[in-house]
């Protein structure tokens, strides 16, 4: 089996080729980037493409299974340029799988697809994906959905599976996450799962973390398995203030959500740091998930728990850890 990874020197683009590794059912692997990494991989064979503007049916030919990753948080001040990636680029993707003939599509959604949900119960992959208005990550991720809603519908003859997972964390992400996220605002030294002396107590504040190991499974098993459709994935517990207290020995602090987003914002125009408020908005609206789904038809189950993930990923935050990837090169 020849397998396309669109997107695969990124977080969970490097935890996929790991999973693909000692999948005996995959014999060759093709990784697309725009920027070339510096890592070899077992099975894996490189190649520079940009989804927005480059040809992709040539890479695509002869691909039992095409996997779409590739999506840009960063620059969040230019929606047009990250319009043009992950919307219009995703729709090329679609088009050049379509025109390649590959029989198998699974594609990278998000929990931020989806409409605001309850935060006391879980949801499974029926309730409405049409984001959250303020975050324009939510939006595109919702507009890429209806995009491949009218894909299967033309193109029923290929299995198309869309991944909906939490929060993704691992080591790796350090020096990733003051790039996408904190910026300079927030001193990595400073954070470590033992130095974080508050937890900002928001009654909305409930959400799940899944290690990105335990992503790159359920993207194997998608990958070989005999299914379609889509797929919640998360870890457990639901984290919220009180369990993050609890595991940061920090003390939780009220914070009226209308003050905390007007800081995250006005930091954000000042460019003081690279996150918009649109974040904070679709941490506190998205819904929990239901993943009976996953774990009954891909024979799915998380190895880590949403807190392991979590504080790994907070170590590896104040160590700067990283991969010799462009998006994850702590250089």
């Amino acid at each position: 089996m020849r397998v396309v990874v669109v997107g695969a020197t990124g977080n969970v683009g490097t935890a996929l080729l790991r999973a693909l590794a000692d999948e005996s059912a995959v014999t060759s692997i093709l990784g697309l980037a725009r920027r070339l990494p510096r890592i070899q991989a077992p099975k894996v064979e490189w190649a520079a493409a940009d989804i927005s503007r480059d040809e992709l049916v040539p890479h695509f030919t002869d691909a039992d299974c095409v996997v779409h990753l590739a999506w840009l948080i960063q620059p969040s001040h230019d929606r047009n340029e990250t319009w043009h990636t992950n919307v219009h680029g995703s729709r090329r993707v679609f088009d050049a799988v379509a025109s390649a003939r590959v029989p198998a599509l699974v594609y990278a959604s998000s929990v931020g697809a989806y409409s605001p949900g309850p935060k006391d119960r879980l949801v499974d992959e029926s309730w409405r994906t049409a984001g959250i208005a303020t975050s324009f990550y939510s939006r595109d991720k919702a507009e890429v959905e209806r995009i491949l809603d009218a894909f299967e519908g033309q193109h029923p003859d290929v299995r198309t599976v869309r991944l909906r997972p939490s929060i993704l964390a691992q080591r790796a992400m350090g020096t990733e996450v003051t790039r996408l996220f904190t910026g300079r605002l927030v001193p990595r030294r400073l954070v470590s799962p033992r130095r974080i002396p508050i937890v900002p107590d928001l009654p909305r504040l409930r959400f799940q973390v899944t290690h990105s190991d335990d992503v790159a499974d359920a993207y194997r098993r998608a990958i070989v398995g005999d299914v379609h459709g889509p797929f919640n994935i998360a870890a457990e517990p639901v984290l919220e203030p009180a369990v993050l207290a609890d595991l940061f020995g920090a003390r939780r602090v009220r914070f009226p959500a209308r003050l905390l987003r007007a800081v995250v914002a006005l930091s954000w125009r000042a460019r003081l740091q690279p996150t918009p408020e649109g974040w904070l908005d679709m941490a506190l609206q998205t819904p929990l998930l239901d993943t009976t789904r996953a774990r009954a038809e891909l024979g799915w189950s998380p190895q880590r728990t949403s807190s392991e993930a979590l504080l790994e990923l907070l170590q590896g935050f104040h160590d700067g850890a990283g991969l010799p990837t462009p998006p994850l090169a702590p250089a």
